[in-house]
């Protein structure tokens, strides 16, 4: 419905007139389970708030998105529900100074994500609820003003089948049949929550003394499916959680304000994790059913540690409108960051940050949506959308750009006035510089706007003089920025000279200076000895894209795994890629030096990372005439490295998962099924069931498992998972009828939950199946503007993205989709983003490939 979006002009015309002293919501969830699946399966909701208006007898309207409203009451007096219901808003006529407006309503169970998610078990067949809102779904849920501004204090309460228990923001407890949860702070509606049913429950407790003598008691929880109790474990979930805890009171100075602390691990997620405060939600895929790197324990300490940031930043205090999202999205990504080298034993998480994270960022910051990191949020559908690499990973490089230039100590006290000046407030841009200002003593206004306020990614570029000695005469860093944002910024940036000492590579000068403008001069390594390899942007300090100048790139062909600092060999490994997606490198030769060198990385992150960008490479920026080629090296490469690998180490797992990944020759599917079914051995290599779903999807895209190869081995693991797992490699296979089959389901059909959307898609399009899938091309502009209007934003943007036909690289798509994008100019603007953003990779897709024939030629 076109009444589903909401403006900003509105929300603020709304914020002025009204604010909210708060909400009872009483939710009926006893229909969730039985046998009768009605279409659509609902729930009462019976929302009372209570709210002033500041002009009396002026009008404005509640957010409410439902099947039915049985009841609407206003100040006592019955509204029709046919007369100021229509289907997304309330209308509010002649508003009194104190108002009281109830709503009984029929609300639906989601099978998008959105709302109030409805999952029933495969494994048992129990149901299980919980709620995900941001930005704006709390409206699915119950009655509600949707907008971060207006906050209240809520009081939730909820009848549940039999055995269910019932979790919420508040602590909870049940009586005379119903849950009754303690009222919450003033909160935002998009972090309110529910979560409910027969979850497995686990719990601890943590205590925090202050210098004053006071005393915190904060209780801890965490729960999953009884289906994944065995995998869970919760003793290293509640472990970074007081770590984290520790850390935020340690640099924080504002006790935890939120009560409790459950943590819910959830199914179908849609997103990785949400800050609900005292009930953080999770997606289940961070409880490992088999074995996992310490990458994947690393990256849920990270999400732990985000979530637990916005408690502070976003939760206590939260921006305004959704223009500021980054004011709790960037600060979250860099405390986790931050909290997690400093408080747990992942100590490398800073290279994490600049392989992964910033490389997210990069991507995002050259795409012609690109946007300043205090972006221009017209409406909701917007906000959606700017849930990015720009908002998460490149505002949190920018602020660890900003820690460099005024100090950590300054822009931690900078966050403690913040937070004691706005607790339970909503902020804009300038109420959180001014603090920075105070601490500082910098003004901001020229760093905000150059950091903040501009977009797009600036390269650095060292350039290098010597005399007859072989001695530096001059160092500079060559500063430039793309034509569609020339914008040149102030960077904290330190440039490292590296040199080979016996078989490594090291750092033997480092200067740490100012970089402005187009040139600057790097006077402090005057008269040092020639280097091997200038490494711009040393320790990661700034944001950008580093470049090299022609003797150290020649280093970092010959001897990249030399390099002894693993942040900097990692610094190295993201520029190297960045050249590849600009163009500037041939993607065989990026191929080549991963092939030569990742076997030699220690951290498995990195390493695990370079295996994505290898598979991007071959897929997309290769020589069509070599990608079999390609392929056919990349997997003799993995295979290699597998059987090297120490066995059972982490790097083997790595390497097996890789070669899975690229596994296209008759001798490589042998292997895989020989492996599946015991009659090959590598020592060591533990085929755990996630493991075999891992080799059985490369055999399904080539035609060595049917489907009732795959519905044995759903029986084997006859899970949710596994039905995620079954379904995306039935997409796999190389059947003109399978993907038929696939494509009606997810373009024709919404009888598919979010989840097995994602798998269908995920198998949908593969890599060696250009030709079998080049028929949609045509359907996929047919279909996308209906699916828009039809079907939730998410699952618009699942589709819009995931079946864009990206494998199809030629300039005759690139061509549809220009003739697609002239032809609706007037489309909604999100839409027009996802395909215009699709359309870069493209062009980015044959401009790679024309360097990589040019490299074959020359």
């Amino acid at each position: 419905m076109p009444g589903e979006n909401l403006s900003r002009d509105e929300a603020r015309e709304r914020s002025a007139l009204l604010s909210v002293d708060g909400y009872e919501v009483s939710l009926d969830l006893r229909s969730a389970i039985g046998d009768a699946e009605a279409e659509p399966r609902t729930y009462r909701s019976v929302t009372t708030v209570r709210f002033r208006c500041n002009e009396p007898g002026a009008a404005s309207f509640a957010d409410l998105i439902a099947p039915s409203v049985t009841a609407v009451s206003l100040n006592g007096t019955d509204l029709d529900p046919s007369e100021v219901f229509d289907g997304s808003r309330i209308a509010l006529e002649n508003l009194r100074a104190e108002n009281e407006l109830i709503v009984d309503a029929q609300c639906a169970y989601s099978r998008t994500g959105e709302g109030m998610h409805r999952f029933v078990d495969p494994e048992d067949g129990e149901v299980y609820l919980y709620t995900q809102y941001e930005p704006a779904d709390s409206r699915r849920v119950m009655a509600c003003f949707e907008q971060p501004d207006l906050k209240a204090p809520f009081r939730f309460e909820a009848q549940a089948p039999e055995g269910w228990t019932v979790w919420s923001n508040g602590v909870g407890e049940l009586a005379d049949g119903v849950w009754k949860f303690a009222e919450t702070k003033p909160i935002s509606t998009y972090i309110t929550a529910i979560v409910a049913g027969p979850y497995h429950y686990v719990t601890d407790s943590y205590t925090r003394t202050f210098e004053d003598g006071s005393t915190l008691d904060i209780p801890l929880g965490a729960m999953c499916r009884k289906g994944l109790a065995k995998h869970f474990d919760a003793d290293d979930v509640f472990l970074v959680t007081k770590q984290g805890l520790d850390f935020f009171h340690d640099h924080f100075d504002y006790p935890y304000p939120f009560g409790k602390y459950d943590q819910a691990f959830v199914p179908e997620y849609n997103l990785g994790a949400m800050e609900n405060p005292g009930c953080v939600t999770f997606r289940e895929e961070f409880i490992f059913r088999g074995k996992v790197t310490q990458a994947s324990y690393e990256r849920r300490a990270n999400v732990i540690l985000h979530e637990m940031a916005h408690m502070w930043f976003g939760d206590l205090v939260t921006m305004q409108w959704w223009d500021d999202l980054w004011l709790k999205e960037s600060f979250a990504d860099f405390m986790g960051s931050f909290s997690m080298v400093n408080a747990t034993r992942f100590t490398n998480g800073w290279i994490t940050f600049a392989n992964n994270r910033k490389a997210w960022a990069y991507r995002a910051d050259q795409l012609p949506s690109t946007h300043p990191i205090t972006a221009d949020i017209r409406d909701l559908e917007d906000a959606k959308l700017n849930f990015d690499g720009i908002t998460y990973a490149k505002g949190a490089s920018v602020l660890k750009q900003l820690v460099a230039y005024v100090g950590q100590d300054a822009f931690l006290e900078g966050a403690r006035r913040y937070f004691k000046r706005h607790a339970y407030g909503n902020t804009q841009l300038g109420d959180l510089l001014s603090a920075l200002e105070e601490t500082s003593g910098r003004d901001l206004t020229s760093w905000s706007r150059s950091w903040l306020q501009t977009a797009g990614v600036n390269s650095l570029t060292p350039q290098a003089t010597y005399d007859a000695g072989d001695r530096i005469t001059e160092l500079a860093v060559v500063q430039e920025a793309a034509e569609s944002h020339p914008e040149l910024r102030p960077h904290r940036v330190a440039v490292g000279l590296y040199r080979r000492e016996g078989a490594d590579l090291v750092r033997y000068a480092r200067a740490e200076l100012d970089v402005d403008g187009p040139r600057t001069v790097v006077t402090e390594l005057a008269g040092a000895e020639k280097p091997d390899l200038i490494l711009v942007n040393d320790d990661d300090l700034t944001y950008c894209k580093i470049r090299f100048d022609e003797a150290s790139l020649d280093t970092l062909r010959s001897h990249l795994g030399d390099i002894t600092d693993p942040l900097a060999r990692a610094l190295c490994w993201s520029a190297l890629w960045s050249l590849t997606r600009d163009a500037l490198m041939p993607a065989r030769d990026f191929i080549d030096i991963v092939l030569r060198f990742a076997g030699r990385e220690s951290d498995i992150g990195v390493l695990q990372m370079l295996h994505t960008w290898t598979r991007s490479a071959l897929t997309y920026y290769a020589a069509p005439d070599w990608r079999e080629q390609g392929g056919r090296l990349a997997a003799e490469g993995a295979l290699r490295e597998l059987r090297q690998a120490e066995p059972g180490s982490q790097h083997q797992l790595t390497w097996a998962r890789f070669f899975a990944s690229v596994a296209s020759t008759e001798a490589d599917l042998q292997l895989l099924q020989g492996l599946l079914d015991g009659t090959a051995k590598i020592d060591g290599l533990d085929v755990d069931q996630e493991m075999r779903w891992a080799f059985l999807e490369p055999l399904a895209s080539e035609g060595k498992a049917d489907e009732s190869v795959l519905a044995a081995e759903l029986a084997r693991d006859d899970t949710a998972s596994g039905k995620r797992h079954q379904v995306r490699c039935l997409a796999a296979r190389p059947s003109a009828a399978v993907k038929a089959q696939a494509w009606a389901a997810v373009v024709e059909s919404d009888a598919l939950s979010n989840a097995l959307v994602e798998a269908t898609i995920a198998g949908f399009g593969q890599a060696s199946q250009r030709a079998l899938v080049a028929p949609y091309t045509a359907s996929y502009f047919d279909a996308i503007e209906r699916v828009w209007a039809e079907r939730s934003i998410q699952i618009g943007m699942d589709v819009v993205r995931g079946l864009f036909p990206s494998l199809q690289d030629s300039q005759e798509t690139l061509d549809a989709t220009d003739a697609w994008l002239s032809a609706h100019a007037d489309s909604a603007p999100a839409l027009r983003r996802l395909v215009l953003e699709a359309r870069d990779d493209l062009a980015r897709t044959l401009r790679g490939q024309a360097c990589d024939v040019a490299a074959a030629a020359g």
